[in-house]
């Protein structure tokens, strides 16, 4: 026994050693790869004449449970938040509302419920119950997109609302929903236990939790035309796959297809939101700046403490929420505070716009103005030795280049860099506002040979901004023009001289530029309605627009690229899209996409007929420019595949 003891160590040292070892192991068992399964429920999934406010489900493993509060849509909508959780091996749903009678409720969980080790979704699941004796259903399903830019809205809610005697254009400002649904990441929705009627459909990005449109900071959608839900058998394709890359056959599976399953919601601000002081800031002595949430035509008053509030200089950005003051008088701006009452239209309690004046506001510039002329004054000194190294490299004087930071000096920039396509005019910023143009001292001329040839132009400030500066000319193709203006033309509120301006200015050839014609079909136009289509870069952005006359709309000088359009019908004929109005029954002006991106080639001319309406708005913008990208599809991991498809590679 004595000499089998070392023998007997070994062996089980070596079992023990390889047990550890196949722990760890690439090629040990199998991952799990099968989803949580629901083995039991109190009450008892589609249970009727049930009353339980506390709902527990049981499943046959350890379960996690993701984003409850985005995921998780009850139905009857609850006024008080139920309590959603998981717990080992069960969801534990809380109701805290009372129950209705006679109501079907559903508890769609979405894909939120997976396994806890691996992560394996359950799939789309949905728990019901009613406290009367039958269940409800029926559903109705469709999609949200932002009124303005077709974007699809994710998380917005959608609610339903007999279209019966008691229904009235106030059951959506007072009354919450009978039946509530949550979009996906694609716009889509799905409300369920829907009982056999006629309704109208409503959307809401709900900010108080009453599931009805009381705020004008909400975003709404509303549906004037009532809809009956209707079920029918009908057959979809169902996939059989061998493997995570082969498929084996499709089938046809039959199933419920339940009615209407195309709605679509245009979702919406209305105009007129509340208004409020957002925050005032004041970056350097010689400005500060109001911001508002919301526009208004009146500009504030203010009332100097110790200072002539006249003498200040007043900008407003183009959306008028944004008020920007310039102090002209230096006495006033090297205050170190500078103290003003100040009187505002704001929305009261009651959401009524009333004058309201707040005491003793007081501003403190962020950079004192010693500290703000000494750091001038130094990257002044930084740009002058950076030029003069660039023109000892070049051996040449550079072309005109405003100093941004010389003392007594405005910045002017000329965009684009001096080269113009024959469509486009010579923009000018200044750091500062203008007091004055001297415009005989500017002098804007044509190369004609070897001579400059005088030319007409027109020198104004863009949108009454006295900031940016538009000079207009008559551009022929291929030419080239000189502009001059010296040190004393123009001169800022603060008496400062703009530096001496000397630009030359290429006009490009047409042989770089392509042609687009649109012809419009489908319109739908009533006689006071005008369409506007706008052509639009890959970020969305619009750079062309244009009134579409006779159904037609041409697009000259276009540099070679890949263009995307949106249209627009203006019902009120002011050049610019409206938002919908609730109260009015008013929907948002429509909106259109053309569904792909449009090449224009230099030299080309494109001709393109576009059937406005012919596919549905649900399916008209490309995906390359749309933001809200879809919700990533949840998967078993079918990492045991992967491992054997690797297997047969070695």
């Amino acid at each position: 026994m004595n000499h089998r003891l070392p023998h007997i160590v070994f062996l089980l040292t070596a079992l023990l050693f390889a047990a550890c070892a196949s722990i760890g192991s690439p090629d040990g068992g199998r991952y799990d790869e099968e989803p949580p399964v629901v083995v039991n429920s109190m009450p008892l999934n589609r249970a009727v004449m049930s009353n339980r406010k506390k709902i527990t489900i049981y499943f046959d493993e350890y379960i996690k449970l993701e984003n409850p509060s985005e995921k998780v849509i009850v139905s009857p909508p609850q006024v008080e938040m139920p309590n959603i959780r998981a717990v080992d091996k069960r969801v534990r749903i809380d109701l805290y509302d009372s129950l209705q009678a006679n109501t079907t409720y559903t508890i769609d969980f979405s894909d939120a419920i997976t396994d806890n080790n691996e992560g394996n979704p359950m799939g789309l699941y949905t728990f019901t119950f009613a406290t009367g004796e039958t269940i409800d259903t029926m559903e109705v399903s469709g999609s949200v997109l932002n009124a303005r830019d077709l974007e699809p809205i994710k998380g917005i809610l959608v609610g339903l609302h007999r279209a019966d005697s008691t229904f009235t254009d106030s059951t959506f400002r007072t009354r919450p929903f009978l039946r509530v649904g949550r979009t996906n990441g694609s716009g889509r929705f799905t409300i369920k236990g829907v009982a056999p009627g006629r309704y109208r459909a409503f959307a809401l990005k709900d900010m108080d939790g009453n599931y009805a449109y009381t705020q004008k900071s909400e975003q709404l959608a509303f549906d004037t035309t009532a809809f009956e839900v209707s079920k029918r058998p009908d057959l979809r394709p169902d996939t059989v796959w061998t493997d995570s890359i082969h498929y084996e056959k499709i089938r046809m599976v039959p199933y419920i297809h339940y009615y209407p399953d195309d709605l679509c919601l245009m979702a919406f601000l209305e105009d007129g939101q509340e208004r409020h002081l957002l925050k005032s800031e004041r970056l350097t002595p010689e400005k500060f700046t109001l911001y508002f949430t919301a526009p208004h035509d009146s500009l504030p008053i203010i009332e100097g403490l110790g200072f002539d509030s006249s003498k200040l200089f007043c900008e407003a950005n183009p959306g008028r929420d944004t008020l920007t003051y310039w102090i002209p008088d230096t006495t006033i701006a090297h205050n170190d505070t500078l103290r003003f009452n100040l009187t505002y239209f704001d929305t009261d309690s009651l959401g009524t716009l009333v004058l309201r004046t707040d005491s003793l506001h007081e501003l403190v510039p962020k950079q004192p103005h010693a500290k703000l002329e000494r750091e001038r004054q130094k990257k002044s000194e930084e740009w002058k030795k950076d030029r003069e190294k660039r023109e000892k490299k070049t051996k040449e004087p550079l072309p005109y280049e405003a100093n941004p930071y010389e003392e007594f000096y405005a910045e002017a920039s000329i965009k684009p860099g001096g080269t113009l396509e024959p469509n486009q005019n010579l923009s000018f910023l200044f750091s500062e506002p203008l007091a004055r143009i001297d415009t005989t001292r500017i002098s804007f001329r044509q190369r004609v040979d070897s001579n400059f040839v005088d030319r007409p132009f027109l020198f104004l400030p863009d949108d009454d901004n006295n900031h940016r500066y538009t000079l207009y000319a008559e551009w022929e193709p291929s030419a080239t023009y000189e502009l001059r203006a010296d040190s004393l033309t123009f001169q800022t509120i603060f008496g400062h001289p703009v530096q001496s301006i000397k630009q030359s200015i290429r006009v490009r050839s047409l042989d770089e530029f392509g042609t687009l014609f649109l012809r419009f079909s489908n319109l739908d136009l009533q006689p006071s309605d005008t369409a506007y289509v706008e052509l639009l870069n890959k970020s969305d952005t619009p750079i062309r627009k244009q009134a579409i006359v006779q159904s037609r709309a041409d697009f000259f000088y276009l540099k070679p690229d890949a263009y995307y359009m949106r249209l627009f019908i203006d019902r009120n004929g002011n050049g610019t899209w409206d938002t919908g109005n609730y109260d009015e029954q008013r929907q948002p002006e429509e909106v259109f996409y053309f569904p792909k991106p449009l090449h224009v080639r230099a030299k080309w001319e494109v001709e393109q007929a576009w059937d406005v309406r012919g596919i549905d708005r649900i399916r008209q913008k490309p995906e390359t420019i749309t933001k809200q990208k879809p919700d990533k599809e949840r998967t078993i991991k079918n990492r045991n595949a992967e491992r054997e498809n690797q297997g047969k590679k070695k």
